[in-house]
């Protein structure tokens, strides 16, 4: 079978690092065809860097960035330089990048390649706000039924949120973008923090990731430790998520992966609960599903292909 053709819409972010390195791990399953990049966990400026430091990491310069939107669509800019380090990416030690950034506009890129590829050929998954996708529907809404489907890593349900009690952070930085994908009719698959917090990385998996030895596995590893010591202090454990990955996993390993299909709405009205995914689980309103809602995963056999994919680059 052909490779799964992907756009990685993005704001690099150390487990959105992950998730890059665990698609280009898969040449033979996904193909990326580039990458935007978005404000969210950092500034859009250090996004699109970083996403350029991590192709470069993996051995593909030749996989395009684009820089997309600076800001929410209405929302002032909320960033978690607290979670992932001033960079996005502490905890590792990766040179400026020499690929050049395109000069493109990311919305536009996608808009582009969406038009010209064949109706339902593109996969987007979206690993932080959902700002340049719902911008390039808003601006080309013929690009909506191009889409073979929208995976994302956002929402929550049966945890609430972990920016505020009910509101995820990708969703909460720019709610009005995610409302306007989760409207548009576009097939979605979502992966909520329900799922995500299953996706436990220990501390002996991490010793199996830098044990792998080469250059990608070593600062990778960084990275999570980095990372995982905002897990250990928020929650007191010593195996934190890695959220992003996942929706890399799902498009590999979907049977690893229980979910239903859902009526999923975002709040935009209430400041206690903006950015709120209402997710009508037990079909209460009896609206028609609009979403695939991602619950459960295998975690043991998740870390086993995302060590496996990471250990086949340099």
């Amino acid at each position: 079978m052909a490779a799964r053709k992907l756009i990685i819409d993005t704001d690099p972010g150390q487990d959105d690092a992950f998730a890059i390195l665990m698609a280009l791990g898969a040449r033979e399953a996904l193909e990326v065809l580039g990458i935007t990049t978005c404000a969210g966990n950092i500034p859009l400026a250090l996004t699109q860097r970083n996403a350029r430091q991590v192709l470069e990491l993996a051995g593909r310069p030749d996989i395009p960035v684009f820089a997309g939107c600076p800001r929410p669509m209405v929302k002032a800019l909320e960033t978690a330089e607290r979670v992932h380090g001033d960079s996005g990416l502490d905890g590792c030690d990766l040179p400026q990048p020499t690929m050049p950034l395109q000069s493109e506009h990311a919305v536009a890129w996608m808009i582009r390649t969406l038009m010209a590829a064949a109706e339902g050929e593109i996969t987007v998954c979206t690993l932080g706000p959902m700002t340049n996708l719902a911008v390039a529907m808003v601006m080309e809404p013929r690009i909506v039924p191009r889409i073979r489907e929208v995976v994302l890593m956002g929402g929550g349900f049966f945890e609430g949120g972990n920016t505020t009690p009910a509101a995820e952070f990708n969703i909460y930085v720019d709610p009005h973008a995610a409302h306007t994908v989760f409207t548009s009719g576009v097939p979605l698959t979502m992966v909520p923090i329900d799922c995500t917090y299953q996706a436990k990385m220990t501390p002996e998996w991490l010793s199996e990731l830098r044990g792998l030895g080469t250059q990608t596995a070593v600062q990778a590893a960084g990275m999570a430790e980095f990372y995982q010591r905002y897990g250990n202090e928020k929650f007191g454990v010593t195996d934190y998520c890695l959220h992003d990955p996942c929706v890399i996993g799902y498009l590999l390993a979907p049977h690893l992966f229980e979910g239903r299909d859902c009526h999923v709405a975002i709040e935009l009205q209430s400041p206690k609960t903006i950015g709120m995914t209402i997710v009508d689980w037990w079909n209460v309103t009896k609206l028609a599903p609009n979403c695939r809602v991602l619950k459960k995963l295998d975690n043991s056999a998740f870390y086993e292909l995302m060590l496996e994919k990471i250990s086949c680059l340099p």
